[in-house]
């Protein structure tokens, strides 16, 4: 049986530059959550719950407007921003 990881694509910029970009370990961590482990998944990629929720909003959104739907859009995009963000700077001069 293959493994899932046989499949995800590799970082560029991991391998032209030797450093994890912005987006490194998003697809191990949907692998993750699709195997059930979702602290796991949450330790690989710590704004994937976010993204997620941001993207079922835009999803709901687009088939049924509801109130304040940019607001929420707009919320969710600059927490996701600020996660995605403090994870690079902690993993790449922290850690």
């Amino acid at each position: 049986m293959s493994s899932p990881e046989e499949y995800m694509l590799p970082c560029l910029n991991k391998k032209l530059f030797g450093i994890d970009c912005m987006g490194c370990g998003m697809q191990r961590s949907i692998a993750l959550i699709a195997q059930g482990d979702f602290i796991g998944a949450f330790h690989m990629y710590p704004a994937i719950y976010t993204l997620l929720l941001l993207l079922a909003v835009i999803v709901v959104n687009y088939f049924r407007k509801f109130k304040n739907a940019y607001k929420i859009i707009i919320t969710l995009a600059v927490i996701n921003g600020v996660i995605i963000l403090g994870n690079f700077i902690f993993k790449t001069f922290i850690n």
